[in-house]
């Protein structure tokens, strides 16, 4: 039998909220609140938890192999990755550090998501997102999806630079 303390499961923790997400490699797993447990069992298996942004997410095999690569490496020979999908994912859960990571590098952080039913509307909604460059409020939409279908493209009238804003989920 494998003695394990929590120690053990505190490093593997630190650990896995280092691994960058694939997609958004400014922001860690843990910034972007995908990582939504580590434990160690008493046979001394890590287990970690995922949740994916939203289901079908193309960066979920490269997230489980980058945690489990770095627990590997760290030494732990048994490892586990679990998928969780309830409660699914908010982008509530990105943490304030994530939210600035992503301003410093161009990329609009999410508002708010969604409570309660969501009302069906036909006609495109407006918001405001502003610029992670300027601060301008005064952006427009240019395209509903950029690299990842998470990300939309916008421009800022104001200094005329084109960025990214995550969506809310």
């Amino acid at each position: 039998m494998v003695t394990t303390t929590p120690l053990d499961a505190r490093r593997a923790r630190h650990i896995a909220e280092q691994v960058p997400d694939p997609e958004l490699p400014m922001l860690t797993l843990a910034d972007l609140g995908v990582l939504r447990g580590v434990e160690v069992t008493d046979d001394g298996t890590v287990v970690a938890s995922l949740t994916p942004t939203y289901s079908g997410c193309p960066a979920m095999a490269e997230m489980r192999a980058d945690v489990a690569a770095r627990l590997g490496a760290a030494g732990y020979d048994r490892v586990e990755i679990r998928t969780v999908l309830h409660p699914p994912w908010t982008s509530d859960w990105i943490t304030p550090a994530g939210r600035r990571k992503l301003s410093e590098h161009g990329i609009a952080p999410p508002g708010a998501a969604p409570r309660g039913p969501v009302t069906l509307t036909l006609s495109p909604i407006r918001r405001t997102v502003p610029c992670p460059r300027c601060g301008s409020a005064d952006t427009e939409e240019t395209s509903r999806f950029a690299a990842t279908s998470c990300k939309a493209l916008w421009r800022c009238r104001a200094c005329r630079e084109p960025f990214e804003y995550v969506k809310e989920i």
